[in-house]
């Protein structure tokens, strides 16, 4: 099969990724699920006139000159409105919240008062409708304010509160199965043998998917035997999972059983191999409903590739408007060669750069075996197919990592 850009093999990714079935949850468990329905505003907020201070509440008349001397009539506490009317020469103390009372229009600021028994003195002059929240100044009932497809955050779940939700119509959250294959992987806390790696691929993978708003299941390392790899994609459908991503295995040697794997669950192989790097042999397919991703075997490949593929499959099937990755400028920190046939993502470390612009370098090592800089990195600069050479401080672009 031949070589695949990174465009047509992301759209053959996501060809099939519809949102998935929509649930109610309450406001509490909001964070991070996505919106599967506008919400509008229940009320309007504030519902009515309020102080937005402390002090008094008056007629602007009473107090467009100072000194002025106003009858104290009653208070005004949040919560619990005054019943009276506020009547020329009159005022009612008022707390940050209150309703304003019928016949004020203004409020004078405690710091700008004294008091003398029931006679407020108004040492300011002061005008028409200071420090009054208008009744709608937030928002108004019916008002759409969070959209369909939102992830919500923390503000949002905030203003959903006001807004007076106490439940929440989102996508469910998909479920992720990842597999790790080979006889020469151990879990991290052993002892590595003679030709044996600690296995880390997974735990990224993971992580993404839970920041993405997936639940992750782990279905540990198979060894390079066809009948135990078979019965891990078989555990994956059991679990009704909605992706499966294999870590390693994809590739057609002897030892690489995921393929063979696969097909012997019935999988429908949309590709297998992109004209990318690192990330080559990366595989995609379907098994009925469940999503296959095939990420390689090396830490760098497998993260890159979770990156571009997995993540936005994710979105999709949460329903997210913003699935697209998230292309930035930049200038380069450094002159780089033509690139190859294949598209390259280099990671890079940003800085400040003078005119606003972030300047990338590249790690002075690209591995795909090599953890340490894929750490230390904030961005993968992005080298399209057979890119001529650049110099530094040439313009670049870039896929912010953590975004």
């Amino acid at each position: 099969m031949a070589l695949m850009s990174v465009a047509e093999a992301l759209r053959q990714v996501l060809e099939h990724a519809s949102p998935l079935a929509t649930e109610t949850v309450p406001l509490a468990d909001g964070y991070g699920r996505v919106l599967a329905a506008d919400l509008s505003a229940l009320r309007t907020q504030p519902p009515v006139d309020v102080s937005a201070m402390d002090g008094y509440a008056v007629r602007a008349a009473d107090v467009k000159s100072a000194p002025a001397r106003l009858t104290l009539i009653g208070e005004v506490a949040a919560g619990h409105p005054f019943e009276g009317t506020v009547g020329a020469g009159e005022a009612a103390r008022i707390f940050t919240g209150g309703v304003v009372p019928p016949g004020a229009d203004t409020i004078v600021i405690q710091e700008n008062t004294t008091r003398d028994g029931d006679v407020v003195i108004v040492n300011q002059a002061s005008g028409l409708g200071r420090h009054i929240r208008r009744a709608g100044l937030d928002f108004a009932s019916g008002a759409v304010l969070l959209a369909k497809g939102r992830r919500l955050n923390d503000r949002d779940l905030a203003l959903a509160a006001a807004m007076n939700h106490a439940s929440l119509p989102v996508y469910r959250r998909p479920k992720l199965a990842v597999l790790a294959t080979g006889d020469e992987l151990v879990m991290p806390g052993a002892q590595p043998g003679n030709g044996e790696i600690v296995y880390s691929n997974g735990y990224a993978t993971m992580a993404l998917a839970r920041r993405e708003g997936c639940d992750a299941i782990d279905l540990g390392i198979a060894p390079d035997r066809l009948p135990e790899t078979i019965a891990a994609v078989q555990r994956a459908r059991d679990a009704k999972a909605d992706i499966l991503v294999t870590s390693g295995g994809a590739s057609v040697g002897d030892y690489d059983l995921v393929q063979k794997a696969l097909a012997a669950e019935g999988l429908n192989l949309s590709f297998w191999k992109v004209a990318l790097r690192p990330g080559r042999p990366m595989m995609h397919g379907r098994l009925g409903p469940m999503h296959v991703l095939g990420l390689p075997g090396n830490p760098v490949s497998s993260y890159v590739c979770g990156v571009l593929f997995l993540v936005p499959l994710i979105r999709r099937l949460t329903g997210r408007a913003d699935w697209e990755p998230r292309l930035e400028a930049a200038q380069l920190g450094c002159d780089l060669p033509e690139n190859d046939e294949r598209a390259d993502y280099l990671r890079a470390t940003l800085k400040a750069g003078p005119d606003g612009l972030p300047v990338a370098t590249p790690c002075p090592v690209q591995d795909s075996s090599m953890l340490a800089p894929l750490a230390k990195a904030d961005c993968l600069l992005i080298r399209e197919p057979h890119a001529p050479a650049a110099s530094a401080k040439s313009r670049c672009t870039i896929l912010k990592l953590d975004a």
